[in-house]
């Protein structure tokens, strides 16, 4: 049985909630909406078995606290590196991301190479790689709803349950991989005051995103690092276009599909998951 250990790290304006568990070399894994640190619980047994793990609460979601501000995937990613590289004293890394972790994980790994060694991205995409299609033309048609200033929050507030669970319930491909236990955890943090602003906040800061990625391309270049990319093949996966997303701005990447999986991959698919992690971190692959 592996234990999980809880921490605080307070810096700047926000306090965030981390885990850790395991012991070897690190491994940082960055959650997406609406989900916690907890996201990993599939993942964490194995993977702590060899490697130190560090799993933040992102700022304003799970058991972090709720800043008025800052939701720029950049300025989260300042967050992750002031916990990792400065709090705790990791210098160098494997980096394991879904959903918006994603884009957060590709602003740290773009402006600190040196200690990204790895990147895994989970059913995720990156804003600004050119593309254009981040909310695949509409599917994900929350994105545009969440980004409508106050209208989500009067609509949502006092009935989460409904609307959280629907994307519990339907944005996976394998019934029950997020349990009715594991919504409550979720639900436990989604409920908490200032919740669906921060949440929200996320998707009003996308336009942001953008310019700043594409700037960050022009100056860094793609990622050097070696990646490894998959989606979910089925209902809101993202399919190949996370592999795509990564292509475009990376030199190194590996991946795929995951069929018959949803968004939730690495609850839905832990297994499969870990079988193309582990070998993955294992390989001799070099930074190009």
């Amino acid at each position: 049985m592996i234990d999980v250990t809880h921490h605080h790290f307070e810096t700047r304006d926000v306090r965030l909630h981390y885990v850790t568990a395991g012991s070897g070399y690190p491994i940082v894994l960055l959650h997406g909406w609406p989900q916690s640190w907890y996201s990993w619980h599939k993942l964490i047994p194995t993977l702590a078995k060899k490697y130190s793990i560090i799993a933040p609460d992102l700022r304003g979601l799970g058991d972090s606290s709720r800043p008025s501000s800052g939701y720029e995937k950049a300025n989260i990613a300042e967050d992750i590196r002031l916990l990792v590289q400065e709090h705790l004293g990791i210098d160098q890394y494997y980096l394991i991301a879904h959903d918006w972790g994603g884009p957060v994980a590709f602003v740290l790994a773009s402006e600190n190479a040196q200690c990204v060694k790895k990147l895994v991205m989970l059913d995720t995409a990156v804003p600004g790689d050119g593309s254009g299609t981040f909310s695949q033309n509409g599917r994900r048609w929350h994105h545009a709803f969440h980004q409508t200033k106050g209208l989500p929050e009067a609509l949502v507030s006092g009935r989460e349950e409904i609307y959280f669970g629907w994307f519990y319930d339907n944005y996976g491909y394998q019934k029950n991989a997020i349990s009715q236990e594991d919504q409550i955890e979720y639900l436990r943090t989604y409920k908490k005051p200032d919740t669906l602003r921060s949440g929200f906040a996320y998707y009003r800061a996308l336009d942001e995103d953008v310019r700043y990625n594409e700037e960050l391309l022009r100056l860094n270049g793609k990622l050097t690092m070696p990646v490894l990319a998959f989606g979910g093949g089925s209902t809101f996966g993202r399919g190949i276009e996370t592999f795509e997303s990564l292509t475009r701005v990376s030199k190194n990447v590996s991946g795929g599909v995951i069929q018959d999986c949803g968004h939730w991959i690495q609850e839905e698919k832990p297994t499969e998951v870990l079988d193309y992690i582990m070998p993955f971190f294992e390989s001799e692959s070099l930074t190009i």
